[in-house]
């Protein structure tokens, strides 16, 4: 069998080497390194003459192996697994960026990420500028003699604006910049950016690559002489992922697209009754037709993904309101877990941006952002519906 396998059939069949014990599922290495057979095996192996796990803060088997699906799924040259997905994203940008680079950001990203930007890059002379979304014709006007790299993310976090990455990356090529994409609200199987022009894709594997709230993890995959540099600058300074987590988001890949799939149904109808509610003032859903990015989300997207954006009536008091009334679905910061999760954001996940800075991403008070869960859709809407009643 010499084909190319389907997603699904690379997420299970791709493993490591069995050990002599013939396992059928891969085995846990849980193990802080790993031994030489002589002096020359040693040197061999330090001097990277020979592929051979050294030591787990550089490589592990198990976080090979979650590298290696990631890989084939998002068709990245090679990878490198990350303590968390914040440690990728910091982890990516130290390793490629010098002082007086500077960054092309959508203006609309995780609130930690905004804040390596405006607290901690400028004490190392690195400087971004934030594009909108929507309004790509001012981006090249934007760019400088030190940029060096576009970011994004796509769909953004919590807004749900969907970028068009396929003109990205004709603006990344043509201005030679690096174009790096947070893929993490629609994993590898709704959505494979290196396809449209990415160098390199990110994910928080925290979230729907683990599914059910258990771990942390992050990973980069991308081009290989990239990836080679995030590798160094990692392995000497400990970001690396543990093997137990390497291994259980591995597991987790094994179930992502019947998971996806499923969560992607009940967001669906999630969404199909939000739009009824006289509580709610507006509904931002990828595949929802009234998406201001609708047509560029089909043709980049497989589906929609699991996170609805609504806005509610009544403004931030409006949202505490739903928050509080809410009596099956989570209270969390978290997403893509099998329970359905609400969150504030403007409270949560965005609180350390200013005021002005969430109202230019549309961070209102009254935004509400679901992670849609697992359970029955039938529950899950009959506690939104109670919930909103409530804001009435």
């Amino acid at each position: 069998m010499s084909q190319s396998k389907k997603f699904e059939t690379n997420a299970i069949r791709t493993q490591i080497e069995r050990s002599q014990h013939s396992e059928h599922s891969v085995p846990l290495y849980l193990t802080s390194s790993f031994v030489f057979d002589d002096a020359e095996d040693m040197r061999a192996s330090f001097a990277e003459e020979k592929e051979k796990n050294i030591y787990s803060r550089f490589t592990n088997p198990n976080a090979s192996e979650f590298v290696e699906k990631i890989c084939k799924m998002e068709g990245a040259e090679a990878g490198y697994a990350f303590a968390t997905g914040m440690a990728a994203v910091f982890g990516t940008f130290a390793a490629l960026l010098n002082s007086g680079d500077h960054i092309l950001s959508a203006r609309a990203v995780f609130g930690s990420t905004h804040t390596l930007f405006t607290k901690y890059f400028p004490k190392w002379n690195i400087q971004t500028s934030y594009f909108d979304v929507s309004d790509l014709d001012q981006f090249e006007g934007l760019i400088t003699p030190n940029t060096k790299m576009i970011y994004a993310e796509s769909p953004t976090n919590p807004g749900l604006q969907v970028l068009d990455l396929e003109r990205l990356g004709v603006l990344a090529k043509k201005h030679n910049l690096i174009l790096v994409i947070d893929n993490c609200f629609a994993t590898p199987y709704l959505q494979q950016p290196i396809a449209f022009g990415a160098d390199l894709v990110i994910h928080s594997a925290t979230k729907l690559i683990d599914g059910q709230g258990r771990v942390l993890g992050g990973v980069t995959v991308g081009r290989s002489d990239l990836i080679r540099e995030i590798y160094l600058f990692a392995r000497n300074t400990g970001p690396s992922i543990s093997p137990f987590n390497a291994w259980t988001l591995s597991k987790s890949l094994e179930t992502l697209a019947v998971r996806v799939d499923k969560h992607c149904d009940n967001a669906e109808k999630v969404v199909d009754f939000l739009v009824t509610h006289n509580a709610v003032e507006e509904v931002r859903y990828p595949f929802h037709h009234d998406h201001p990015q609708y047509e560029i989300a089909k043709r980049q997207m497989k589906r929609g993904g699991n996170v609805i954006a609504f806005q509610v009536k009544g403004g931030l008091a409006g949202g505490q309101r739903f928050i509080d009334a809410v009596q099956l679905c989570s209270r969390s910061s978290n997403l893509g877990d099998t329970r359905t999760i609400v969150t504030q954001p403007a409270f949560s996940t965005h609180s350390k941006l200013s005021e002005e800075d969430r109202l230019a991403v549309d961070i209102t008070g009254g935004l509400i952002r679901i992670s849609v869960g697992l359970e029955h859709t039938d529950d899950i809407i009959n506690d939104l519906r109670f919930a909103l009643d409530a804001v009435l």
